[in-house]
């Protein structure tokens, strides 16, 4: 089915329990017309990435396909409603000003717990030496589980510097084999500037806090947040104009005055609050404010403390004043502005992975999901449909026929994107490490990307039994619900 095609409501398999799951599969295989086994292998090209030309790597060439490429798929209103169902139904998304003020042990354990135990595995440093079991143990007391107060106050503060978020409360970068130094299996995710978070535990050292963000509970160094009343921290810019960083990336202006605010890099989707009374003549950190919007931003002060500090913020950078329409031309436009970005396990490389991707892409719409694959697969906040390991081939081809444009295709412990299909092939565009497919000779083929790519979904392998097709779990959908 070509993206342009209009939607037929019949045609989207709904969430089970609504009952029209099994209606709908019926009528999407009742409907399909596949020539799979009619239709020409597709090119290899010389990089080896196979079915992709250099018309693919664009974003206009997909959105020049589609009939509707403004349609507003949600409005604010929507949006804000839709936010709302994944703060209440989702687990894996945090509702901080709803926590508790006292936090309990049984609060701090629950979110500690699952990250503490000692890792039992065989771990090897950046250097390829493997990490003796005493050292792994010095790692994990540091995290000091069994110092976690009965009850103690809740702290708040903002994240004042992209920060890494870590399994332990450790710098350490630890590696499953000696040859593989890329995805340490201490990173867990990533904070950006101007995030709220609650301080549940501090580690034996003091040289980190256990923090509760509204997607993530994990480790953060303690200079990155800066410590406030609840009023400021759940206050900050909530009120009054703000920019949106719809670039991969913005920085703030270099400065030799205020370090904490110089270069300061935010990513895709992060709103800061625009001072729009500040003097237009007035310097700020030594700099005339005339080329440049003068933004707020936290920092943290010696002792710790919070301060809400003037920064300036390129006229030239890629902000809006608000969050994007959530439209097909606008998730295309966001998901090809990260082409080419290196891969970044959890965050890593001051990057990004394959949900923090497809997240940062959809946050620059306003649009909240949860930060790892295993959530946002079965987020029930979603427009879902879910995939039995038993379900066919041929029903999972033909649910692929339906896909739009910003549609995710998860399999496990991974993401894609959907940008449109081309010659009755699906095409994607992720982060991801590397494809595998199988050669016109019939070998197997791997392409190690290592970076946000496009891709065709239908040839690819998971593994040498099985397709990437026969291993797909679910696709989520950010519809109203009930809607196309």
């Amino acid at each position: 089915m070509n993206v342009s095609t209009p939607y037929r409501p019949s045609a989207w398999p709904r969430t089970p329990g609504r009952g029209t799951l099994a209606r709908a599969l019926a009528l999407v295989l009742l409907g399909a017309t596949l020539s799979a086994t009619a239709r020409e292998p597709l090119p290899v090209p010389r990089h080896a990435v196979i079915g992709v030309e250099d018309h693919h790597l664009q974003a206009d060439y997909w959105i020049g396909r589609l009939a509707q490429p403004q349609r507003l798929l949600l409005d604010a209103p929507g949006v804000a409603a839709q936010n709302a169902r994944m703060r209440q139904q989702d687990r894996h998304v945090h509702d901080l000003e709803a926590l508790p003020a006292t936090l309990t042990r049984a609060n701090v354990r629950a979110w500690l717990d699952p990250l503490s135990a000692p890792p039992t595995r065989t771990l090897y440093d950046d250097q390829g030496r493997e990490i003796a079991a005493a050292r792994l143990a010095a790692i994990a007391a540091n995290a000091a589980v069994d110092a976690v107060a009965e009850q103690a106050p809740a702290r708040y503060g903002l994240v004042v510097h992209r920060a890494d978020l870590r399994t332990f409360p450790t710098r350490e970068r630890v590696f499953n084999s000696a040859d593989d130094t890329d995805i340490d299996r201490f990173q867990e995710s990533a904070l950006f500037p101007g995030t709220p978070v609650v301080i549940a535990h501090t580690s034996a050292d003091g040289a980190w806090y256990f923090v509760v963000s509204p997607l993530y509970a994990a480790w953060i160094e303690k200079r990155h947040v800066a410590v406030g009343s609840r009023d400021t921290v759940f206050g900050y810019g909530r009120s009054g104009p703000g920019l949106v960083v719809t670039g991969a990336t913005a920085r703030t202006v270099y400065n030799p005055e205020e370090p904490g605010l110089s270069a300061l890099q935010l990513d895709m989707g992060v709103r800061v609050p625009v001072l729009a009374d500040w003097p237009a003549d007035a310097p700020v950190n030594g700099q005339h404010p005339y080329t440049s919007h003068v933004i707020q931003l936290p920092v943290r002060r010696e002792d710790g403390s919070l301060a809400l500090l003037p920064a300036l913020l390129p006229r030239t950078a890629d902000v809006a004043p608000d969050y994007l329409p959530l439209t097909p031309a606008n998730l295309l436009q966001q998901g090809f502005k990260f082409l080419g970005e290196r891969y970044g396990w959890g965050h890593g490389y001051d990057s990004r992975d394959c949900s923090g991707f497809v997240s940062e892409v959809y946050r620059s719409m306003g649009i909240v999901l949860p930060r790892n694959t295993s959530a946002q697969a079965v987020s029930p906040a979603l427009e879902r449909i879910g995939f039995d390991p038993g379900d066919s081939h041929e029903k999972r081809l033909a649910v692929l026929r339906t896909l739009q444009v910003g549609d995710l295709v998860y399999i496990p412990g991974h993401v894609m994107m959907v940008i449109g299909h081309d010659n009755g092939i699906t095409y994607t565009i992720h982060d991801t490490t590397g494809i595998t497919y199988r050669g016109a000779d019939g070998k197997t083929v791997r392409a190690r990307l290592n970076s946000v790519a496009v891709t065709p979904l239908e040839p690819l392998l998971f593994n040498s039994e099985q397709s990437t097709v026969d291993r797909i779990t679910a696709i989520q959908r950010i519809r109203p619900q009930g809607a196309p």
